[in-house]
């Protein structure tokens, strides 16, 4: 699943050798792309096209792509209705390519309703983030199944928020909603701390926010694994 724009974190990505991650820090050297201000500027469109356009067209029958992530949540880093004229652009040239797999783009924060209206009547397949408890969770899809598409929940899973495994993946399949949860393997992207608690020296968290593994494969809970395994059935 190809995403091509995001408006998370930090605002000037640069070319060449990348910061070291700092510690305790979440996601401590992510990029946005193009950036900011970049993504504000009309002037940046033709090349963004071009890039755009040239990764669909290498890709568009190939099978190995499940589905077309345009945007990872826009609006995010303060940007609001700021983003809606990139988000509408990478619309209009994902349709002019008119790839064979489905395009979307999330939405993610309930207040940005103009990117959230945008963002549902152009995906063919509605995607979605959410981190809450699997009743407000389950609330969240059956609120999205009145778009009459297929439902992706492309980020949940934060334990500290009760947002897990154990609760909410058993919910998802019950309701016919692919789930792909954040953070895989404890590394330089530091997802095993939360978002806004940063641990500067570096320790393990009591309770790990994301991440499945520990650096050496084993399972950080092995229920968790072995829950996911019985309800994928691999």
């Amino acid at each position: 699943m190809f995403v091509f724009f995001d408006d998370c974190w930090n605002k000037v990505p640069k070319i060449g050798k990348q910061p070291e991650p700092k510690p305790g820090i979440h996601n401590s050297g992510w990029m946005q792309d193009p950036g900011q201000p970049a993504s504000d500027n009309a002037a940046n469109s033709p090349v963004l096209e071009k890039y755009v356009k040239d990764v669909l067209k290498r890709f568009a029958n190939d099978k190995r792509i499940l589905l077309w992530d345009l945007y990872n949540e826009p609006g995010n880093s303060d940007k609001g209705n700021k983003t809606l004229p990139l988000l509408k652009s990478v619309f209009k040239w994902a349709r002019q390519v008119n790839p064979s797999q489905p395009i979307s783009a999330g939405v993610w924060r309930w207040d940005l309703e103009d990117l959230n209206k945008f963002q549902i009547a152009n995906s063919d397949v509605v995607t979605y983030h959410d981190y809450t408890p699997e009743g407000d969770h389950l609330k969240t899809v059956q609120f999205l199944k009145m778009n009459g598409r297929p439902l992706i929940c492309t980020e949940y899973m934060a334990r500290p928020r009760n947002s897990l495994f154990g609760t909410v993946l058993p919910m998802l399949k019950k309701e016919n909603v692919g789930a792909i949860n954040w953070g895989f393997v404890s590394g330089k992207t530091n997802t095993i701390y939360a978002w806004d608690t940063p641990m500067p020296d570096g320790k393990e968290p009591k309770l790990w926010f994301h991440d499945i593994f520990r650096k050496d494969g084993t399972a950080y809970i092995p229920e968790e694994t072995n829950l996911i395994k019985k309800l994928t059935e691999r």
